[in-house]
């Protein structure tokens, strides 16, 4: 049985860990950490675990931890993570990381966006980034994850076949995407105050959001050259769920059959990922509570370009999903244990 502990266990993506740990079979939390909620009834911060967590949640202290547990999740805000870690808590225990501190490989690009120091440059190089699919065998073999932002997951999942094969100019790449406000973390904002929120779409971090380097660098990754791309994100009034949608122009002349058959070659072994029929459009609502990405695409000939799309729950595959996903492939477990649940609907 794997021992983990969680250092932000009652923030969302924390809570999701929570909660997708409890199914798990192979593995038990002994560490609910919090540094807001020390001492207090884990079950007391969240109501919906009455009678299924009886533990109190406990300090962030990573040293001790690393003494009683096989995985550390950081599920924190920037900069925690990189602060506490240290080479004698890596010899003793493996860490997945669900902040961004390990997640660009260049310093500068990272206290640029994120505008903090960075406390620990010294693990970058050595830190996976945990996109499964794509790094599956690197995962196996780590001991520190950089768990893959939501946003970037969605995104990069959507349009990486089509990148990686060369069938798109990916600086002419535009992404939208839209989320649901579980993404902006379980801390006080006026800006998420139901009245804010309610009845309201707007876009932030216009040219400016912070995931925007991570995903232009996975997919510089991917196409073998530096990518530059136009990524604008949404607030939608929902809990759950991001919606993307790409636009970029064709190098040549595809049907969707041929577009088809790239994304089949590339995910018909990804239990994960979702390549839907013709003319599906991917749906948070379909999504939600699960570990899928649903992806699928759509030519337009008129303006030789193709549209690619993508649905997955934000704190599912975009955190703690990805998160557990990880744990399994570095612990050599069936990488989707714990995480065969079917999405919720309604």
């Amino acid at each position: 049985m794997i021992k983990a502990g969680i250092i932000g266990a009652t923030g969302y993506a924390g809570a999701e860990l929570v909660r997708l740990l409890l199914g798990h079979r192979e593995a038990e939390i002994v560490w609910y950490g919090s540094r807001s909620y020390v001492d207090q009834s884990y079950a007391k911060v969240y109501q919906n675990m009455f009678q299924l967590v009886d533990a109190v949640c406990m300090d962030d202290n990573m040293e001790e931890m690393a003494s009683k547990v096989d995985v550390i999740f950081t599920a924190t805000p920037q900069g925690l993570c990189a602060s506490l870690v240290k080479e004698e808590i890596l010899q003793n225990v493996k860490i997945v990381d669900l902040s961004a501190d390990f997640r660009i490989k260049d310093v500068a690009v990272y206290e640029k966006w994120y505008g903090i120091e960075h406390k620990a440059p010294q693990f970058i190089k050595e830190a996976v980034y945990g996109l499964c699919e794509i790094n599956r065998e690197k995962i196996k073999k780590a001991r520190l994850i950089a768990n893959p932002g939501c946003y970037p997951t969605c995104s990069f999942l959507s349009v990486y076949p089509l990148v990686k094969e060369g069938l798109i100019d990916p600086n002419t790449l535009i992404v939208d995407a839209k989320s649901g406000t579980s993404g902006a973390g379980r801390g006080a904002k006026v800006d998420n105050l139901f009245c804010e929120v309610n009845e309201n779409i707007k876009a932030y971090g216009v040219a400016a959001h912070r995931h925007t380097p991570e995903i232009e660098e996975q997919l510089s990754l991917a196409a073998g050259k530096p990518v530059l791309i136009n990524f604008t994100p949404h607030l939608v009034p929902m809990q759950r769920g991001i919606l993307v949608t790409a636009y970029a122009s064709l190098l040549k002349d595809v049907s969707y059959e041929e577009v088809k058959a790239v994304y089949d070659q590339y995910y018909q072994n990804e239990y994960f990922v979702r390549v839907l029929e013709k003319d599906v459009c991917p749906q948070t609502r379909w999504v939600e509570g699960s570990n899928f990405v649903d992806v699928n695409v759509k030519i337009d000939p008129r303006t030789k370009r193709v549209i690619m799309m993508g649905a997955m729950d934000n704190l599912v595959k975009g955190a703690a999903g990805q998160a557990v996903q990880n744990m399994n492939l570095m612990f050599g477990l069936d990488e989707a244990e714990g995480l065969r649940m079917a999405p919720l609907f309604p």
